[in-house]
């Protein structure tokens, strides 16, 4: 399906794109609908970040970080451009990429893309995906030549495989995979992320667009980098504003580059998929809750008659979740909830079931 609609009922398309997961949150409520790790931070992040307070009188240096980041991706620094924050990415790229003559956004998936878009005078046509929210329930136009993508997707928690995700470049497209959560997705005895194409340096027009935020829970320092051929990342550099990511996000993003950085990914990624598991099960045993598909992230899409009012007896009940109507191609009958400890799943998932018993 594809959508060229500009505006959202209710308000207007950028109003229903700006609504995020924070705006859910209030003092009291257990936080569901932010998909940002809460663990305390290591020792070898933290200390690096700390450290770097005592450099704050010179200007910030990426070089180190930048490094360090494209060694892990097995790429040339020139290939990596650092961004205060994966959102960052986003804009730099609709601004870089104003001649684009037919972008499109595969939706259900993070807004800001589109929003980046629009807000740099993009006429964005929306290819909607459907059941399952897997590629191939709604092609990919042959003439887009800006193509947005997010894999793992949120909200769906889809993990694309990424043969699928790879067919979709072409000469003279350019082709954004936002892949903010590849680091939560884990497939057994695999020891690396699935289905990742950062390190994939032999397709045309191929930018992965990442972010430090969510398993390091570190969305207050605003750091992510964007991946792509040297041309490319140069004209996003180009419209980037000067000293755009400060020294202790620049300390941060080398920390988390290193070995041990990844590593830790991975034996995370292990129990989140544990954890989520545990989630979906105790979803899928409450009457009229659908889980569509199988996710693979930090998150799960939910869908349930009465969920933007359910959504509200939650709160009442003390649990913040993501309503999933302000996403395109979801409605009111989504919520996106996130990943958390087995026994603050208990309580949300028995709390649920008593508000659907009550009707």
């Amino acid at each position: 399906m594809v959508d060229r609609s500009r505006r959202a009922k209710g308000g207007s398309v950028l109003e229903e794109l700006g609504h995020h997961g924070d705006a859910e949150v209030a003092p009291g409520l257990v936080d569901l609908a932010v998909n940002v790790r809460r663990d305390p931070m290591p020792d070898w992040l933290s200390g690096p970040i700390l450290a770097s307070l005592s450099g704050l009188a010179a200007y910030p240096d990426p070089g180190p970080a930048t490094a360090a980041i494209a060694a892990r991706h097995r790429r040339p620094p020139e290939e990596v451009l650092l961004t205060a924050g994966a959102a960052q990415g986003f804009v730099l790229l609709a601004q870089a990429l104003r001649g684009a003559r037919c972008p499109v956004v595969v939706h259900p998936q993070f807004t800001e893309p589109e929003a980046a878009l629009r807000s740099a005078g993009h006429d964005v046509r929306r290819v909607i995906l459907t059941g399952d929210f897997r590629l191939g329930s709604a092609p990919v136009p042959d003439e887009a030549d800006l193509v947005f993508i997010g894999n793992p997707t949120n909200p769906t928690s889809v993990l694309h495989p990424a043969a699928e995700i790879a067919a979709l470049a072409a000469a003279g497209r350019v082709l954004v995979v936002d892949e903010a959560f590849a680091d939560s997705a884990h497939r057994d005895g695999l020891d690396r992320e699935p289905e990742s194409l950062a390190e994939r340096r032999d397709l045309p027009g191929l930018v992965v667009v990442r972010s430090l935020t969510k398993t390091w829970g570190l969305a207050g320092l605003r750091v992510g980098y964007l991946l792509g051929p040297a041309e490319l990342i140069a004209r996003c550099r180009a419209v980037q504003p000067l000293w755009p990511v400060s020294t202790p996000a620049l300390a941060a993003a080398e920390a988390c580059a290193s070995p041990v950085a990844v590593a830790t990914e991975r034996e995370i990624a292990a129990r989140l998929a544990d954890e989520r598991g545990y989630l979906v099960r105790r979803l899928r045993a409450l009457p009229g809750v659908t889980v569509p598909g199988e996710p693979e992230s930090a998150f799960v899409l939910v869908t349930m008659d009465g969920a933007d009012k359910l959504r509200l007896a939650l709160r009442e009940a003390g649990f913040a979740v993501r309503r999933g109507d302000t996403f395109p191609g979801l409605g009111a009958d989504y919520v996106r909830v996130a990943v958390r400890d087995t026994a603050t799943t208990d309580r949300f998932a028995d709390a649920l079931g008593g508000l659907l018993e009550r009707g």
